[in-house]
């Protein structure tokens, strides 16, 4: 009987859990932000899981406006830096892959190269590398602009980032460094190949200071839904976190991305698709129901309305909350989430009241509400229908929901032989079936496969 394709399986961590009332759980650590043996104990249980990747989004900002609202949910509000805390995590682990989120906008090709080349070292391979452009004008206040380059640009400047970070991590031939005591030679220089790149972002001249990492490149992991986003997603990514909430949107999205690789010299394998959802196990379909309806009655109204302005980016607070939200509201074009602000534009076309598109909204994740059995089944769906590659599961309270996930739906996946029973390999791109790049300066590289 041949092997059934397998599940990849990543989980996006914050504080509590993602949901915005999560820090209010009876079980919550609501201090859980800066402290790293949290997150060290988080990265365990899903090690525990066999999951691929750990990992952690941010934004280089802190909300400055409603911080009455945002007070009581202060997500994204008291966090560490995320390449520092998974370099703290990396030596409580030793499978499972280490992501990150850093920004294009607001970075240097260099520092972003050189920080996740060290990551993949210290980890031992297991380093990855979310590209993001930014969502938020509070970022673009942290670094002297007035608000968000617009959407075309900041997704220009990326591709051209990416293309120089990549160039960088191929400072060095794999090879290079040998350490011959007995010729006194550390290094070969014919091995080292400074970087010459004059573009319309960036000029950079030199190399890193660093030897090729593990994993040659560090995973890139991208989550663009817009068609630029799924043009730099087609040429660059390796991991991309889907963003349609039912079958027949994931496997449109799917299709449409892989399609696109083809004229980028890409096989459709070098790149794997994780469908978004959010997991809550119970013994009984009710009871995991009656979880979800605990934390939605916990949430603040204005802090899941602040959300819904936020990505539908305008304020509705001054709408009342249990009349439809009016059509002449949406704005006519985003500069920010795409994805998000569709899925909220067609709610208030649907004319749910604000109340309910708060509590509805997900950000375009699946919520799975049900049985280790039940999950299963639409996990097992998703994969036979062509929809994705495996999961980016989010929990809405952590590590409760995880702890569910991992001791009942893990082990219903193993008994499908849809998921690994234990690790086979030690690097990030191993879990994945992924490729190491050969270094573009090698015959067969990624400059001759381009040519």
């Amino acid at each position: 009987m041949p092997q059934r394709r397998q599940i990849a399986l990543a989980t996006l961590v914050q504080p509590n859990g993602t949901h915005l009332a999560s820090w209010l759980a009876p079980e919550a650590k609501p201090d859980a932000g800066p402290d790293i043996n949290w997150y060290r104990r988080i990265a365990q249980l899903a090690e525990k899981g066999k999951f691929d990747l750990f990992f952690i989004a941010d934004t280089p900002a802190v909300r400055t406006e409603h911080l009455k609202i945002w007070s009581h949910g202060p997500v994204f509000m008291n966090v560490l830096e995320p390449v520092t805390l998974l370099s703290a995590v990396a030596g409580a682990t030793t499978h499972i892959g280490l992501g990150a989120t850093v920004s294009t906008s607001f970075s240097e090709p260099y520092n972003v190269a050189r920080m996740f080349a060290s990551l993949d070292h210290i980890t031992g391979g297991r380093a990855a590398w979310n590209v993001v452009t930014s969502a938020n004008d509070f970022a673009a206040r942290n670094f002297g602009h007035a608000k968000l380059p617009p959407h075309g640009e900041r997704y220009a400047r990326a591709q051209e980032f990416v293309e120089v970070v990549q160039q960088l991590w191929d400072s060095w031939e794999d090879d290079a460094w040998i350490y011959d005591r007995e010729e006194k030679l550390s290094f070969v220089p014919e091995k080292l190949h400074p970087v010459a790149h004059e573009g319309k972002h960036f000029r950079v001249h030199g190399g890193l200071n660093i030897a090729r990492s593990p994993q040659g490149h560090p995973v890139i992991i991208q989550a663009g839904a817009s068609d630029t986003g799924k043009e730099l997603a087609a040429a660059t990514a390796e991991v991309v976190f889907g963003t349609a909430a039912t079958v027949k949107g994931a496997v449109e999205f799917y299709k449409d991305l892989k399609g696109r690789m083809a004229k980028y010299g890409r096989h459709p394998d070098t790149l794997k698709v994780l469908g978004g959802i959010t997991c809550i196990v119970g013994d009984t379909a009710e009871a995991a129901e009656a979880k979800n309806r605990e934390l939605q009655e916990m949430l603040h109204p204005a802090v899941g309305v602040a959300r819904v302005s936020q990505d539908l980016e305008v304020d509705l607070s001054d709408l009342p909350l249990d009349e439809p939200v009016p059509a002449h509201r949406i704005p006519a074009a985003s500069n920010h989430h795409q994805a998000y602000f569709a899925e909220i534009a067609g709610m208030v076309r649907d004319g749910l009241t604000l109340r309910q598109i708060a509590q509805r909204y997900n950000r375009s994740k699946t919520t799975l509400c049900g049985t280790a059995e039940q999950i299963a089944d639409v996990m097992e769906e998703w994969m036979e229908a062509g929809a994705c590659d495996g999961f980016m599961v989010t929990f809405p309270v952590l590590p409760t929901c995880l702890t569910d996930f991992v001791e009942k739906v893990v082990p219903e996946l193993q008994r499908r032989g849809l998921y690994r029973q234990d690790y086979t390999g030690t690097t990030l791109r191993e879990h994945l079936g992924l490729p190491r790049p050969v270094n573009r300066h090698v015959a067969g590289g990624a400059s001759a496969a381009a040519e």
